[in-house]
């Protein structure tokens, strides 16, 4: 005789998380540590990476704007010059704390070209509540 099996109830499908991410967003910045580096704009590539958490998302209202995120970058590298993509990175991330909707950001900085035979010098910081 074989037994019957009742297969269990499914659970209901649980979002984990909601990431935004604005990718290789490319500007140019008055950044660098060095004499040669003042007075003269360098690329940099940015990524952001922000989780909202599982709140539910019906709305434009309940997600970021990814113009915003970009603005904030954007932002930054039209103003005052910054010694370290370290710093720039930093600065990002904080700005993009400000929405109270985020909860954890990633930034990375790449600087294209600034160490020879290498694609790129890069930094990444994170930040969470």
């Amino acid at each position: 005789m074989s037994a019957v099996v009742t297969p269990l109830p499914s659970a209901e499908p649980r979002r984990l998380g909601l990431k935004v991410m604005v990718r290789a967003l490319k500007v140019d910045a008055s950044i660098g540590f060095y004499d040669h580096e003042h007075g003269r704009l360098q690329p940099l590539v940015v990524d952001v990476e922000l989780d909202l958490g599982d709140a539910p998302v019906e709305r434009l209202t309940d997600t970021l704007d990814y113009d915003g995120v970009a603005r904030i970058v954007r932002e930054l590298a039209a103003g005052p010059h910054i010694a370290l993509i370290e710093t720039f990175a930093e600065r990002t991330a904080i700005a993009c704390l400000a929405d109270p909707r985020v909860l954890s950001v990633v930034v990375r900085v790449e600087k294209p070209g600034a160490i020879p035979d290498a694609a790129a010098a890069a930094c990444e910081v994170a930040y969470s509540r």
